[in-house]
């Protein structure tokens, strides 16, 4: 049963009022595309830890600082936010009420990744880093890797798990009370892949913004 722009999991049930939502994944994985529809739909500011993390010139932020940027925004009544950035997510999710983790296959990432070009000053050689960094998303054991994503999933008391595996969308966690799911989630499909797996791109990621 659909009501107005959102789908309702339960009949009769409307869009919860405390929307405080983190969306987490891979670089190119469509979390900022996520984001935003779900922005204009349900009215709420939207959030890039990839602003947070970065400066404008490029440097990266004091952590301390970055944490206390989240935490002020994570202190207000409602918003989304989107980011590869585990241990800036985990700050905002102290006071989230949805988790969401897009879990892509690589080759739909890259194709993202690659769709989107240069942008943010980022050079042929920031992309090429950029790309090797998130195919190494699986391997690695950062917060800002699957490893490090899965264990925000696992890790949340009380967290019930709503398996969304329509297209490429992994998992929804609802944090407390409440099954309300919006449409644009559960339809969520990121870029189509491509049919070959790429070459390993090799050396240490440059300065970039990891992105949705």
């Amino acid at each position: 049963m659909e009501t107005g722009p959102w789908q309702c999991e339960s009949k009769g049930m409307s869009p919860p009022r405390s929307i405080r939502w983190v969306i987490v994944g891979n670089s190119g994985s469509g979390k900022s595309t996520l984001a935003e529809r779900l922005g204009q739909i349900l009215h709420r500011p939207i959030y890039d830890l990839d602003r947070v993390h970065w400066q404008p010139d490029g440097r990266k932020r004091d952590e301390a600082d970055a944490r206390a940027r989240v935490a002020e925004i994570a202190a207000t009544d409602a918003w989304i936010v989107e980011g590869v950035y585990g241990w800036l997510a985990e700050v905002a999710l102290v006071r989230a009420t949805r988790l969401i983790w897009l879990d892509i296959p690589w080759d739909a990432c890259r194709a993202g990744l690659l769709a989107r070009g240069l942008r943010r000053g980022m050079t042929v050689t920031d992309q090429n880093d950029l790309l090797a960094w998130a195919q190494d998303y699986w391997t690695r054991t950062t917060s800002s890797s699957f490893t490090g994503h899965e264990r925000l999933y696992r890790g949340r008391e009380g967290a019930s798990a709503h398996p969304r595996r329509r297209g490429c969308l992994r998992t929804v966690i609802t944090l407390g009370a409440g099954r309300w799911i919006p449409r644009e989630v559960r339809a969520f499909n990121p870029a189509p892949a491509p049919p070959a797996r790429p070459d390993r791109t090799s050396g240490p990621p440059r300065r970039h913004r990891a992105g949705g």
